[in-house]
């Protein structure tokens, strides 16, 4: 397939003139060929193809404005200088003049430029001399790498000619100095992500092991060897055969996935963003059944990147140990007889020492035993690459490997930088299948920040974190644990395993728990250590379910969950792994009030342990400790004791247990004496689970709560935790737990104010009206989540529970509450949890006889909250 003749005919230098309308209805119908072309033709074919369509525009429009009669020239640079142009890429081009450059041309120029805009191309242009182009290149490490893919369109071939050579000299940048450079860009570019490939929403070309670390790998050999593409780069031996092969692969695959997200997203885009995902997987042939295209897509991706980075490691790390520094003496230091360290790196004394796999892992224990090496050498990593691509079986089928490995995770630094080396090389994915199978694999959606593959690798990164005093500030309490239990070993693994069956269909923690005893077994972990490891990737979202969605403040749910922890040793490690999964799982939205949850359910289960969960709560002997202790906290108050006493007999005796004695005194120093015509509302100045505990009391009326939630949303504040109680009297006593939207208390004391004074002047008002819905942001629209209703078993005929899952949205809990309110629900508590875009809410109800919910009414309360949700 070539580029058809109707294009290449009207661009014709010798075709009549066009008119900028014309181009751009020319440029629109080749785009179109180029997108149906997308699904047939090679694309580095169509890259260039564009680059040639370009390039005849940019020549007839020349001619058009008669540019060749002052003998400039017209260049190419940069990715256009390659013949690699995209979609909707950037043209940088260079107009190369004489030093002298008269007005006539200035406005001739001028005017070229402003029809380049005009037929809607993206250009970058610079206008300069030789000279120009020497002094800026020489102070700018990216012009000179613009100039050095420079290719002449059309204009003065001889000017062209005298800045090529001069670009080739060593006055202009010597190889060390532009490799140097080019080695800080990456890196500095590469801590913009922290570290983090494998990010859900990646940048195609500035991601770490995009289409900028290939460029990358080219530029510096190709400035040290004067050569003009990666395959000379194999006749000077920098590049194998293979290794060439395996470069054009992964950009192929990189520049069909940027060429479509061009189309899709209409302008020039490198954000593989969740709103285009779907639409790229679509045109990139994967299909269009939802989310399951979105993750083979997304997990040859992240495959492709985690190839192209080790491959710019080590051929990066190979310039400037063998080609820049090949004179220099070197300092090597034996290890044993296969390895030995040099200049910090291990080193393999043998190139056939990986033909037996065992040697694979005894390095990695070498690595983990000695602490002066710092990585592994490129020779030694490109005689690893090549032994585990000739792996029939997994390492983990060896016995002698099974050993090493547990003496790897056994060793106290094992976890380090071994375990790093281990995870960026594949060599996890080369020991355990399974792990293979979950390298790359993504979920779409907005809570999990990483493919699980990267995120189990965090997680067991933040358990060793634990391990290590210097960090003991962070999590104090998760280090304390760490730290003294006897096996930390069984932590890691349930840390590799806990979400290893992702992707397979099924209870991916069920699953995991058979692969988890299985391995046990496979490396002689004693039954005790095994049954505790398969335990914890069983239940290891048990402790986050129960302290975000449960009333941990209630003993019964307390006595549940501890019937399932069943001891210390296992509330030990569920605790540890609870914490480091919640935070590997997302960082931005791990927060001060999750971190007090935990901590909360860890002390209160332990409570329980110790007072033996047979012993239930005396409820009576509670709620005397309670009214004491804040009596207590009251005495130097000097209230009137018989106003006190009136206002606690008007609170039911569920008050008294739901809240703490600080929370109790607080309310009554303010209840006491306020006008009780007109509505309370108390801020606290003081963090209440890492939160912001926000206190409203008023005259009980249809609409408090949901107007409340309304206002507080718009405030900007999200709330996690709300209880709602009536008085004896008539009035309601709610209280919010708020989070601002950088996830941290309020700690602007005017903001507390006016958002007390809003809340108050709202709830004055005599009609509190209905809640509008509000449409759900586009961010979000691209996921598909119908809303689902159920309820929870519980023994009380008291109240019903129940949970709902929708697709967040502003004013999601206030729509809610409206439903609660038309069908005359009331609400005792409610657990708001976020998870991205899915929001999981549980609610503590009762209908408008303090009862259950009966079977009518949860059939009529779920049509109408998935109706007015969805609505």
């Amino acid at each position: 397939m070539s580029v058809p003749p109707e294009y290449t005919d009207e661009l014709a230098i010798t075709a009549p003139q066009l008119s900028s309308s014309k181009i751009c209805r020319l440029s629109e119908r080749f785009n179109l060929w180029l997108k149906a072309a997308f699904e047939v033709e090679d694309i580095s074919f169509l890259v260039s193809a564009r680059a040639r369509f370009v390039d005849m525009v940019l020549a007839k429009l020349w001619c058009q404005h008669q540019l060749d009669e002052y003998q400039i020239s017209l260049i190419a640079v940069g990715g256009y200088g390659r013949n690699e142009l995209h979609p909707h890429s950037d043209v940088d081009i260079l107009l190369l003049t004489r030093e002298q450059r008269d007005q006539a041309l200035e406005e001739r120029i001028s005017a070229f430029i402003t029809q380049l805009w005009d037929v809607k191309l993206d250009i970058g242009h610079s206008v300069r001399s030789v000279k120009e182009c020497l002094k800026q290149a020489v102070k700018d490490v990216t012009v000179a790498t613009n100039l050095m893919e420079m290719r002449l369109i059309c204009g003065n071939e001889a000017l062209a000619q005298q800045l090529q050579p001069l670009l080739k000299e060593d006055v202009f940048w010597s190889s060390q100095k532009f490799f140097v450079a080019k080695r800080e860009e990456q890196n500095k570019r590469h801590q913009q992500y922290h570290g983090a490939a494998y990010t859900l929403e990646p940048n195609l070309k500035a991601n770490p092991g995009g289409l900028r670390d290939i460029q990358t790998i080219g530029w510096v050999a190709k400035r040290h060897f004067v050569a003009d593409s990666l395959d000379e780069l194999v006749a000077h031996e920098y590049l194998t055969r293979n290794e060439y092969y395996e470069l054009l692969e992964c950009q192929d695959y990189l520049w069909r996935m940027r060429f479509a997200l061009h189309f899709v997203a209409g302008r020039n885009e490198n954000r593989l963003l969740f709103d285009y995902q779907a639409d790229v997987a679509k045109l990139m042939g994967f299909g269009d059944e939802g989310k399951a295209v979105v993750e083979r897509m997304m997990k040859r991706f992240f495959r492709i990147i985690a190839r192209v980075a080790e491959l710019n490691n080590m051929l990066l790390q190979h310039f400037e140990q063998a080609i820049l520094h090949k004179d220099q003496r070197l300092e090597r230091i034996s290890i044993n007889r296969d390895f030995e360290l040099v200049d910090g790196l291990i080193y393999a004394s043998d190139n056939r020492i990986f033909s037996r796999p065992v040697k694979i892992m005894e390095m990695f224990l070498l690595i983990a035993r000695e602490p002066k090496i710092k990585g592994i050498h490129s020779h030694t990593l490109r005689l690893m690459r090549n032994a585990r691509r000739r792996l029939i079986s997994g390492l983990s089928d060896y016995a002698k490997c099974r050993e090493l490995f547990m003496a790897i995770i056994r060793h106290p630094r094992g976890l380090g930088l071994a375990f790093t080396l281990m995870h960026k090389h594949s060599i996890l994915g080369a020991y355990l299948p399974e792990w293979r199978n979950i390298a790359g694999q993504m979920q779409f959606d907005l809570f999990h920040a990483y493919s699980v593959d990267e995120h189990s690798y965090r997680l067991i990164k933040n358990l060793y974190r634990f391990s290590q005093v210097e960090h003991n500030h962070e999590f104090p309490l998760c280090s304390k644990i760490v730290q003294r239990i006897r096996k930390p070993e069984v932590l890691y693994l349930a840390g590799v395993f806990h979400d290893i069956a992702k992707g397979r269909g099924g209870d991916h923690a069920k699953l995991g728990a058979v692969d988890a005893l299985n391995f046990s077994k496979m490396h002689q972990l004693n039954d005790h250590d095994g049954r505790m490891v398969s335990w914890l990737v069983k239940h290891h979202l048990l402790m986050s379910i129960t302290a975000q969605r449960r009333d941990i403040s209630d003993p019964e749910v307390i006595r549940q969950f501890g019937e399932i922890v069943r001891d210390e040793a296992h509330l030990d490690y569920l605790y540890c792994l609870t914490v480091a999964d919640m935070r590997a799982t997302n960082e931005s939205l791990w927060n001060s009030w999750k971190a007090n949850l935990l901590e909360e359910l860890y002390f209160a289960t332990k409570r329980a342990f110790r007072r033996g969960l047979e012993k239930p709560v005396d409820l009576r002997a509670k709620i005397r400790e309670n009214q004491d202790m804040a009596m207590t906290l009251l005495a130097e108050q000097q209230l009137d004791n018989e106003q006190l006493q009136d206002l606690w007999r008007e609170f039911k005796a569920d008050y008294f247990l739901r809240y703490s004695p600080t929370q109790i005194a607080w309310h009554s120093r303010n209840i006491i004496g306020h006008d009780k015509s007109k509505p309370l509302v108390l801020i606290s100045t003081t963090p209440y689970r890492g939160g912001t505990e926000v206190f409203v009391y008023t005259k009980e009326r249809n609409g408090i709560f949901a107007t409340t939630v309304a206002l507080l949303g718009r405030k900007k504040l999200s709330i996690h935790d709300a209880k709602i109680i009536t008085s004896k009297t008539g009035y309601t006593v709610n209280t919010f737990v708020v989070l601002d939207n950088h996830g941290k208390p309020i700690d602007d004391a005017y903001r507390a104010q006016e958002t007390a004074r809003a809340l108050t002047e709202k709830l004055s008002q005599q009609s509190l009206g209905d809640i509008a819905i509000q449409p759900v942001s586009k961010r979000f629209k691209q996921f598909k989540l119908p809303t689902q209703v159920s309820f929870i078993d519980s023994d009380t005929k008291r109240t019903t529970l129940l949970e709902i899952v929708a697709l967040d949205r502003p004013g999601l809990l206030a729509s809610v509450a409206q439903v609660f309110q038309d069908c005359k629900i009331n609400i005792h508590s409610a657990k708001i949890t976020t998870f991205g875009e899915r929001a999981e809410d549980v609610f503590t109800v009762s209908n408008s006889d303090n009862k259950a919910l009966t079977p009518a009414e949860q059939t009529e309360l779920t049509s109408r909250l998935c109706d007015d949700i969805s609505g």
